[in-house]
């Protein structure tokens, strides 16, 4: 992941082109990234492209060795507007990279600011906790068809991605057309509208008390905020448009589960030799726990 950062980190040569002959140790760090990145993954495409083949020929896949349909399968047929042929090899690699990629380190550090929260919070804790077992019970792990029936676990992580979005800036959008406005603005067509995401989340003009971590504000009866910006942009976790992530439900999906389950098996506390915890963040790959988190767990009774 931090090769990944690397190559794709803003660079003074991105701006100014004619610096580029002079910056080329980490231009050349960037093309051996990618040949690694190809050499890794064309492989799994070649082996699902077999697949994919086969099933076409009335041989399906033994259910334990392949699943029956991808995210790959919709691409490998993939017709792209002015163009006849189907996506290149090359060009399949970064699709597929860009979902993995795109949905690994973004979880991950949001679960590390949900522990935080729910660490820092007891009452946060008992309440998720005391749901989970209205809920499910002890009996058996938590699954993804029970958190939908989870008011307060919903809540708390809509609260988590408006206090701690993934990034800092949605994906850049550009006017494609003439005459675009934007607060007041002319915008000209081509040019690039990066959203800084907290300036919207933490509007005192849009939310009621925006710096504390709550979420009871989402609860029945309080404040509404549609993640996808599709019914007002109160805050955009995954951008907004067209250009929104398409891993909006299966993250917002995983981040439930896993908070749900990990606060089922286990009870949270900080580690004594951590300092009082620390909210302050800093940029990598996603914005992260500048200082990252210690914790202690405590096994719960369960009969599973």
């Amino acid at each position: 992941m931090k090769r990944v950062v690397l190559a794709v980190a803003a660079r003074i040569d991105d701006y100014l082109p004619f610096l580029r002959p002079f910056l080329w140790r980490q231009h050349r760090q960037a093309v051996a990234l990618r040949r690694e990145q190809i050499d890794t993954v064309l492989p799994l495409i070649n082996r699902r492209r077999a697949i994919v083949r086969g099933m076409r020929a009335g041989s399906p896949p033994d259910p334990a060795v392949a699943a029956p349909y991808s995210y790959l399968d919709s691409l490998l047929d993939l017709r792209v507007e002015g163009r006849d042929a189907v996506p290149t090899d090359e060009e399949l690699v970064t699709l597929c990279a860009e979902m993995i990629n795109g949905g690994t380190d973004t979880t991950a550090t949001a679960i590390e600011w949900a522990m935080a929260r729910v660490m820092d919070n007891p009452s946060i804790q008992a309440r998720l906790h005391g749901e989970i077992m209205q809920r499910v019970g002890d009996a058996r792990p938590v699954d993804d068809r029970d958190t939908d029936g989870m008011p307060y676990l919903q809540a708390f992580v809509k609260e988590l991605l408006r206090k701690h979005p993934p990034t800092y800036f949605a994906l850049s959008h550009a006017a494609v057309e003439p005459g675009s406005k934007l607060a007041g603005y002319d915008v000209p067509v081509d040019a690039n509208l990066d959203i800084f995401l907290p300036t919207i989340s933490e509007d005192p003009k849009l939310w009621e008390r925006p710096t504390e971590f709550d979420p009871d504000r989402f609860l029945a009866g309080g404040e509404t905020a549609d993640i996808t910006g599709s019914a007002g942009v109160r805050m955009i976790p995954f951008s907004a448009g067209r250009r929104i992530c398409p891993g909006v439900g299966m993250g917002t999906a995983h981040i439930a589960l896993m908070v749900a389950r990990m606060v089922q098996a286990f009870e949270w506390r900080a580690h004594p030799s951590q300092p009082p915890l620390d909210f302050e963040d800093k940029v990598e790959f996603t914005v992260v726990m500048k200082r990252p988190l210690l914790a202690m767990v405590t096994p719960r009774k369960l009969s599973f």
